[in-house]
């Protein structure tokens, strides 16, 4: 059924496993609902306390706990912290993410690098080791700087080894740096989404496109065209209206053509029962084709 996706640097003994991944990932549909969990280094700790935050979500065990009660395709999250807490949750469908940096330095001062720390080879390590569900590996690409070549390479090598292995891979690539003057830009997001294409990504998750601050769904069909075979999922951002949130995720896919959404604070940044329903809201609009209205009801328990 999914074989359109299968890239052909899979090996053959291998294309097994990688359609079962990511036929179990996208739960059957082609579609990815990535839970976030990767801001602990992004964005330090101003996304896990302070107000209107649960103080349980200060203790990263909190997108675990949601993680291993909700619908999701894949948790990604950093290699350390899986490390942590993978003992108690061997059977979270992970995504490893192999890159990361802080947001301290700001973009319009020094081009962003965001260097690999991990070799998939580890991850594959981990996995077989361990038991652990690891359906694939995630790394961040920045466009527009003098370190994009850098990032590119780094990116290329570690989807081609996640293919060899029957893992998906999963690229967050936005423009950044003192030469992008508007990183919700369409054009330059659909130029994004050609290069996850040409670096050979099975999904990529970029910005959403607006025009005078306003979102239009029928902006990201440049994109998700571009994009080609590579599954375009639009980040989450900040916690916003429930309602609002379900809407716009309806309206990128079945108007705008994209293939799923990564979202984290929308889910995390709440007590521990409403994040698994927010989850399963998320979860039913992206991969069980529900409407807004069945979505809310899921959320409203």
């Amino acid at each position: 059924m999914f074989k359109h996706y299968l890239p052909v640097d899979v090996p053959k003994e291998k294309e097994g496993a990688f359609l079962e991944n990511f036929e179990k990932t996208t739960g059957g549909s082609g579609r990815l609902m990535l839970f976030a969990g990767d801001q602990k280094v992004e964005h330090l700790n101003n996304d896990f306390y302070g107000e209107g935050i649960p103080a349980e979500d200060n203790d990263p065990e909190h997108m675990f706990k949601i993680a291993s009660q909700a619908k999701v395709g894949v948790f990604a999250t950093q290699f350390g912290l899986i490390c942590r807490y993978g003992r108690d949750y061997r059977d979270i469908p992970y995504l490893v993410k192999l890159n990361a940096k802080t947001n301290l330095v700001p973009y319009t001062d020094k081009d962003p690098y965001s260097q690999q720390w991990l070799e998939v080879a580890d991850v594959v390590a981990l996995k077989e080791r361990h038991g652990l569900d690891v359906r694939g590996v995630g790394y961040t690409v920045y466009i527009g700087g003098e370190h994009e070549h850098a990032m590119f390479r780094e990116a290329a090598r570690i989807i081609h080894e996640a293919h060899e292995h029957g893992m998906l891979a999963v690229i967050w690539l936005y423009p950044k740096g003192p030469y992008v003057k508007d990183e919700h830009d369409p054009h330059l997001i659909a130029g994004a989404a050609g290069v996850a294409a040409c670096l050979g990504a099975d999904f990529v998750k970029l910005k959403v496109p607006y025009v005078n601050g306003r979102f239009d769904p029928t902006l990201l069909r440049e994109a998700t065209t571009a994009a080609g075979r590579t599954g375009v999922l639009c980040e989450g951002g900040a916690r916003v209206d429930e309602t609002a949130f379900l809407a716009q995720l309806h309206e990128q896919i079945h108007i705008g053509g994209s293939r799923g959404n990564g979202t984290g604070r929308n889910i995390h940044q709440r007590p521990l029962e409403e994040a698994v329903r927010m989850a399963n809201a998320i979860y039913a609009v992206t991969c069980e084709n529900a409407s807004v209205d069945e979505a809310l009801a899921v959320l409203r328990g």
